[in-house]
């Protein structure tokens, strides 16, 4: 039996009358309306912010019948408060081109003249904030109660003008002008609650309304956004038993792949880890475990910024990663640091928490992510690794899974003559350490690549069902003293008893010529000895 997945389905309304699969999230709605007023709340793409708003929506309109059967419905029962019907200002960021003049003012001036109709306030020239702050005050007078104002993906017109940093600061401006005037309209408002992916702290809606109550990292909303393992397993049972079938893979083999895939994005230390739910669904839609959340969008922007910085991308993956809360919640957006847009773009997540250093450890939450967004970050190193050039991934994992070191060999030199290397003052040393890096991470994603040994820490070990491949990489020096140091440190010993063919490979690399320039290999004699 198919049933209705909610994909990309952003209405909650829609949702409910048309029969598709609801995961209960109202209540958190319950806390956040009987608590306070004005929220702020800093989520991924595609985590469903867009649903979220739009119940709220639902709540505030006094739709109960949407409500039959869901948490909120018992827990306002005998509230005689419940269910009136307030005057909505939902505004909406997204569907518009920012790049184009005064895309931003003509948003605004769109959505305000229809609630102008609706309410008879007259516009005379006025600013799209004052013309706001007129529509609070008639609202109010018409229905007798007070306004609630959603705002969905306000930092949209941020974000999509990064490089157009004159074109920012004019929509900053224009955001000056019109979220301040609902500092001094408390009166009018009954309730608000902005979302977006960044918290731009220097713009205005921060700034201007600094009584706004940013949730980002409460522990009491950490699962509001998002599928929890114990929500996925009640609330889709039957697709993921179908899943197990389609792949052929037993229940628990299924959930070990789901967690892997689509499991790990955590937003409060040692909270439950959350899926990502569009990834989630279009897997349970399709039967098959695909890189759908990333397929919706490449972190161009943050993959060039990685670039220009230099960045290690070595510590995506080595836990070294930190960041303050202050740096989690808040974006200069005029900064270099890559790391707050990696965490609030969902890029990177929550693993390890410093309760005495007030210290977060950030890293990669999932494989559809790490993969993913590798593979993104290649190009920039590595312009000619593309499949079909007998430079990519699949070509080295064919080389490997054959035992074919003449391959394996001719993969790499072609990747190292094709890095990067524009600028005088970019040492070679960072290219060499991320095109390996990138280059045996990337291959984990088909056999088993590891970087640590017990007597040291070999540059890296690979394995496969009929080979074992030590590594050892040097750079200005002779691949014949790499080879060496893999007998000196013994990284072999811990294989003595495999079967399988043990290979020890030294590679050494030339920074002036930027090219692999040595290769020795040897067949392993530990297992004889």
């Amino acid at each position: 039996m198919f049933r209705k997945l909610p994909i990309g389905i952003q209405s909650f309304e829609g949702l409910r009358k048309d029969g598709y699969i609801y995961v209960d999230k109202t209540e958190y709605l319950y806390r956040l309306v009987h608590a306070g007023k004005p929220y702020f709340l800093s989520r991924p793409r595609r985590f469903g912010k867009s649903l979220l708003l739009s119940t709220m929506k639902a709540y505030w309109e006094g739709k109960k019948d949407l409500f039959a059967g869901l948490a909120i419905e018992k827990l306002e029962a005998g509230n005689p408060d419940a269910w009136k019907s307030y005057p909505v200002f939902y505004f909406d960021f997204n569907g518009v081109n920012y790049l184009e003049s005064d895309a931003l003012e003509r948003k605004l001036d769109y959505q305000l003249q229809e609630w102008e109709e609706a309410y008879s306030s007259e516009n005379i020239q006025n600013t799209v904030g004052e013309r706001f702050q007129k529509l609070l005050k008639k609202a109010k007078e018409k229905t007798g109660l007070r306004c609630v104002v959603l705002v969905d993906e306000y930092d949209k017109p941020l974000l999509d003008v990064m490089d157009h940093p004159e074109l920012q600061a004019h929509n900053k401006e224009v955001f000056k002008g019109f979220f301040s005037t609902l500092k001094s309209f408390d009166e009018y408002i009954q309730f608000i609650f902005i979302t977006g992916v960044s918290k731009f702290h220097k713009v205005s809606i921060f700034s201007d309304l600094n009584q706004l109550n940013d949730i980002s990292l409460d522990e009491n909303f950490a699962c509001m956004c998002g599928i929890t393992e114990s929500e996925m397993c009640s609330c889709f049972d039957q697709e993921i038993d179908m899943l197990a079938q389609r792949r052929k893979l037993s229940r628990q083999e299924c959930l070990g792949e789901l967690r892997k895939q689509y499991d790990g994005y955590c937003f409060y230390p040692d909270a439950e880890g959350v899926y990502n739910p569009y990834s989630l669904l279009k897997c349970f839609f399709a039967k098959d475990f695909g890189s759908y959340w990333f397929e919706t969008g490449t972190p161009t922007f943050l993959v060039k910024r990685l670039h220009d910085v230099s960045f290690d991308v070595r510590r995506f993956t080595d836990r070294t990663i930190y960041a303050s809360e202050s740096l989690l919640k808040d974006y200069t957006g005029d900064g270099m640091d890559p790391i707050p847009l990696l965490y609030q773009t969902g890029y990177l997540t929550i693993t390890d928490y410093d309760a005495k250093r007030k210290r977060y450890t950030l890293g990669f939450p999932n494989e559809e992510v790490r993969y993913g967004f590798l593979e993104s970050l290649m190009p920039s190193y590595v312009p000619k690794a593309t499949a079909g050039n007998g430079l990519d991934i699949f070509t080295l994992d064919e080389a490997v899974e054959n035992g074919d070191l003449e391959q394996i060999r001719k993969v790499l030199t072609g990747l190292f003559a094709g890095i990067t290397y524009t600028l005088e003052t970019d040492p070679f040393e960072h290219y060499f350490q991320a095109v390996i890096y990138l280059t045996f991470t990337l291959l984990g994603k088909f056999c088993l690549c590891e970087m640590h040994t017990y007597t040291g820490r070999i540059d890296c070990r690979v394995q496969t069902r009929d080979y074992i491949y030590l590594f050892e990489f040097k750079r200005d020096d002779t691949a014949e003293a790499a080879l060496a140091q893999i007998d000196s440190k013994d990284y072999a010993l811990p294989f003595i008893a495999d079967s399988r063919k043990i290979y020890k490979i030294g590679v050494s690399f030339d920074s002036d010529s930027r090219k692999l320039k040595d290769w020795a290999a040897a067949v392993s004699l530990v297992q004889n000895a």
